[in-house]
């Protein structure tokens, strides 16, 4: 896991150390509230028991640690304040429509609540579309042709045949300076493609691989090592959750029939080169 830049030495550990402490014990604290209200209220001496104000501390709480815990991996304030007020404001919602009989009113606030629940999620995802759903913290600059690509989250990659067809794929993209990096299976078409011709062709593109601008020509380089596990991280860090979680998940689970994961560097090929 990358975490955002806070310092350096010692004070960034420490900030770090207590944001994910804390984020641990919040989330924690109010799973338990949740799951078992009155194990926590014994714990935390809260006379008289009250079964729904339990859920409800639970939801704060729980809204408070995934919020310190997002805050380790996303940059943007807005999305990150709103992603932690749905966690809690959802749970609270559903703690009004279960308990009306112990003491939440049912009816109108569930009502109420789902709708803010419904509204802040479309504010979220509009915060997410304007960030081009980059939420990672993205520390390195582009040059050259590479400096649109800095906040792109996906790029359409062609790689050619051997008798020169292309083939087009969508796939996320970091930048670091005068080079890129993209990752696939070590058994894929796309893999195989690039053993017989390095030459590809980046153009940016929606996540579905509908291109939305010119694109350029590259040289492609599989990495090993450490320039493997440097491209690793900057993916990791530039989208957290798609590359720090479901890819390598999928990677993993996928991994006997498509082979390792590989990373590439793609390099920009000289404006004489690509016109040749």
């Amino acid at each position: 896991m990358n975490f955002p830049d806070t310092g350096t030495g010692s004070a960034r550990r420490l900030v770090v150390a207590v944001a994910l402490l804390s984020g641990i014990v919040m989330t924690t604290a109010g799973l338990w509230a949740l799951l078992g209200p009155r194990s926590f209220a014994d714990f935390a001496d809260f006379p008289p028991y009250n079964h729904h104000f339990m859920h409800d501390l639970g939801a704060f709480q729980l809204g408070i640690g995934v919020t310190l815990l997002l805050a380790l991996i996303w940059r943007d304030a807005l999305a990150l304040g709103l992603a932690g007020f749905l966690v809690s404001n959802s749970v609270h919602a559903v703690n009004h429509g279960v308990d009306g009989h112990l003491g939440g009113h049912g009816g109108g606030d569930w009502i109420s609540l789902t709708v803010l629940s419904l509204l802040v999620a479309t504010a979220l995802f509009l915060r997410l579309r304007e960030l081009g759903y980059v939420v990672g913290n993205v520390r390195s600059t582009g040059t050259g042709v590479l400096g649109r690509f800095v906040e792109q989250k996906t790029v359409l990659l062609t790689t050619f045949r051997k008798d020169g067809t292309p083939v087009r794929a969508p796939v996320s993209i970091a930048v670091d300076g005068d080079r890129a990096f993209v990752r696939s299976f070590e058994k894929s078409g796309k893999a195989r493609r690039l053993r017989n011709n390095p030459v590809v062709e980046v153009a940016p593109s929606t996540a579905r691989g509908a291109p939305t601008g010119d694109p350029f020509q590259a040289r492609a380089r599989l990495l090993a090592g450490p320039e493997w596990r440097h491209a690793a991280r900057l993916l990791r860090r530039k989208h957290p959750l798609l590359h720090g979680v479901v890819v390598p998940t999928s990677h993993h689970l996928m991994r006997r029939k498509f082979g390792a994961t590989v990373h590439y560097e793609l390099v920009p090929l000289p404006a004489a080169t690509r016109a040749a």
